[in-house]
């Protein structure tokens, strides 16, 4: 499957059952390349398992997909090899130093070993870890640690970057400053995917979908998700909007 040239995401009618268990309810959605698009609902939405879907980890119950110009029911290897995925849940090894971590992840991304310096200096420079490539990971502060994780995500090149809660737990200057990478990163043409609990970041999304008990419950521009689901309310937000759409579609 090829995507246009304007979408890397796409996906009609995507569905996934556990038994009689309807986790993801026949949705429908594209992603532009080069696009910061959010991906938001509350504990069970089933947010998680989309994502499963399209990261080419699980296969859909029924329903059509392509990530970064792959099936995601035939070609999910390919899927794996062509996106970067960083979770909320710090996954590199706090034993080994930023520059040993992102040899061993060089090497799990079958980057070719005469590449490996040029993706290493790249990394550190972009995540301006360069001075302390050689501490101990675990020795380094919350965000410089995120920071390396979202580093060694980028270390393939990927084409789709997916972020799952990314900015749990650190501070707020930290928060801004990563989503301050993250808008240069689409920039320059990555397309990334993100779920978040933050509303305040949300905003940062050019579009963004909201799920609720598998379902589409709102999709469009902050501004206008907002709009629909508080009209006549000037000062709302998108928590205000998320909480309105939230209880709507649980009523």
């Amino acid at each position: 499957m090829t995507l246009s040239n304007s979408n890397s995401i796409s996906v009609t009618n995507l569905e996934k059952k556990f038994g009689d268990f309807t986790a993801v309810n026949k949705i429908t959605f594209s992603v532009k390349k080069g696009e910061i698009f959010g991906f938001l609902g509350a504990n069970g939405s089933g947010k998680s398992t989309t994502i499963r879907m399209l990261c080419g980890i699980i296969t859909p119950t029924s329903g059509t997909g392509s990530v970064a110009g792959h099936d995601i029911v035939s070609e999910p290897e390919e899927i794996k090899h062509s996106i970067g995925y960083m979770s909320q849940k710090f996954s590199l090894y706090e034993d080994l130093t930023p520059y040993e971590n992102l040899r061993f992840y060089l090497g799990i991304y079958s980057v070719p070993p005469e590449q490996w310096e040029e993706r290493i200096d790249w990394v550190l420079n972009m995540t301006r870890l360069q001075e302390e490539k050689n501490r101990l990971t675990k020795e380094l502060p919350p965000g410089w640690r995120q920071r390396l994780a979202l580093g060694c995500s980028l270390l393939h090149k990927p084409d789709v970057l997916f972020l799952d809660e990314p900015t749990s737990g650190v501070d707020p200057i930290t928060r801004q400053h990563f989503w301050n990478f993250i808008q240069q990163l689409a920039r320059d043409g990555i397309t990334v995917f993100v779920t978040t609990h933050y509303m305040d970041e949300a905003r940062f999304c050019e579009r963004i979908v909201m799920i609720n008990a598998g379902s589409i419950v709102a999709s469009g521009s902050p501004a206008e998700i907002i709009a629909a689901a508080c009209p006549g309310k000037p000062g709302a937000d998108l928590n205000d909007a998320f909480i309105t759409l939230m209880m709507r579609s649980n009523s």
